[in-house]
């Protein structure tokens, strides 16, 4: 099926499972998930697949086996687009409206320790940021855990301390849910952000694989 916008029944679905989220009413609408949520992201990432590679649908349900919230269904429908682990392109629709990220939102005590050693140097530690504030002056926010203090063996007074901190790194927008969102440009949107996030991703790639 070819990608033709993102309904806004799919936020409205959203809207009204956050106000009822129970089995009940899942059942009663699940023919509204599948035909306004599941079938346009579906073709949406298809469309995308060819250049930035296959994607996860995530599937609607939580896991509420070690949580104390025992709502049984996500309030949103995600897609991943995966570079390596915890590393890619990332796109969601919500109550909200649309939202995109990109980077790594996970990495080992190794993958850690790699990443801020790249950021300690020079060329790479300075690549990066470069990268970082081209993204916020494109608008997007800069995200990812970090520490309150600086990291063991790195100095206040470095001049990427801030980056040091990062234990993740990300970059997201939230677009909200303007006319377009309904239409093919909703893919070009998410397109032109993901291009935008790709030095990103690919510098991580390059320093956590």
């Amino acid at each position: 099926m070819a990608f033709t916008g993102i309904p806004f029944a799919a936020l409205d679905f959203y809207e009204d499972l956050e106000a009822d989220n129970s089995k009940v009413w899942w059942n009663a609408h699940k023919e509204v998930y599948e035909q306004e949520v599941k079938a346009p992201m579906k073709a949406l990432v298809a469309e995308l697949e060819p250049e930035f590679g296959e994607a996860k649908l995530f599937r609607p349900y939580r896991d509420v086996r070690f949580s104390k919230d025992k709502t049984p269904y996500k309030a949103h429908q995600g897609a991943f687009i995966a570079r390596g682990p915890s590393l890619g392109y990332y796109v969601q629709i919500d109550p909200a409206g649309l939202f995109v990220a990109g980077g790594f939102y996970g990495a080992s005590a190794e993958g850690v320790a790699r990443f801020r050693e790249a950021v300690d140097t020079e060329v790479r530690g300075t690549e990066l940021e470069g990268i970082v504030a081209v993204m916020e002056k494109a608008g997007f926010a800069l995200g990812g855990d970090q520490l309150k203090t600086n990291p063991r063996g790195y100095d206040a007074d470095h001049p990427r301390i801030t980056l040091l901190r990062h234990k993740t790194l990300t970059v997201s927008k939230h677009f909200g849910s303007p006319g377009w969102l309904e239409t093919p440009k909703a893919a070009v949107q998410v397109r032109d952000s993901w291009r935008k996030m790709t030095p990103l991703v690919e510098w991580a790639e390059q320093i956590l694989r």
